[in-house]
């Protein structure tokens, strides 16, 4: 399983889904699997919001040493850019910040999997349409192997579902069946609870 954060995020958000905030990827990834196949890992695509005293930052830093804590999971950063943005109508200028290379890590890590045999049947889950050339790439160079796009909620593109071997919508039983617990609890006796916010 290939899971492409922000868009997933973003999904989430535009639904108004800030309940399935604390998702539990590797429960996720065992519900979508069909009878018979086996879970060989989950790579989760994001970047570290840089504004480390920022709340979203603070929420998002809890996420991910959740995930931290799974099997079978592991964390591919990219960045973020810092830009300055310029209003065209009135000229006013402010400071933004744009997520750099989850696609591109997502791509290359895809590729080198299929290179690698790593799996028979990949799962994406993202609706970025950037991700077709290299799912087209290992699908002719692999004939033999499937790649199926999971389209996370409120998102589509008709060029990965063109391009892609399946693809379907993640639903919201799914999504609700995936939580993690409300606490966890670390090998170092720490405890990660979900963020006030995502209740």
């Amino acid at each position: 399983m290939y899971v492409d954060g922000f868009n997933l995020y973003y999904g989430l958000k535009s639904k108004g889904w800030r309940r399935y905030y604390w998702l539990d990827l590797v429960s996720l990834s065992f519900r979508l699997l069909r009878s018979g196949q086996q879970l060989v890992a989950v790579r989760y695509f994001t970047a570290r919001i840089t504004r480390p005293k920022n709340s979203k930052a603070q929420r998002q830093a809890k996420y991910l040493e959740a995930l931290e804590t799974l099997p079978k999971l592991t964390i591919e950063y990219g960045h973020f850019l810092k830009k300055v943005r310029e209003c065209g109508n009135c000229g006013a200028r402010w400071t933004d910040y744009e997520e750099k290379m989850t696609d591109v890590n997502l791509a290359t890590l895809l590729l080198g999997d299929a290179q690698d045999d790593a799996f028979d049947v990949a799962m994406v889950l993202s609706a970025d349409s950037y991700l077709s050339s290299p799912i087209e790439a290992v699908l002719s160079r692999y004939p033999e192997k499937r790649v199926v796009v999971v389209f996370p909620p409120d998102r589509r593109s008709d060029r990965l579902r063109k391009v892609a071997s399946a693809a379907f919508t993640v639903g919201r039983k799914v999504l609700k069946d995936s939580q993690f617990p409300q606490r966890i609890f670390k090998t170092d006796g720490r405890v990660v609870e979900r963020p006030r916010k995502w209740k």
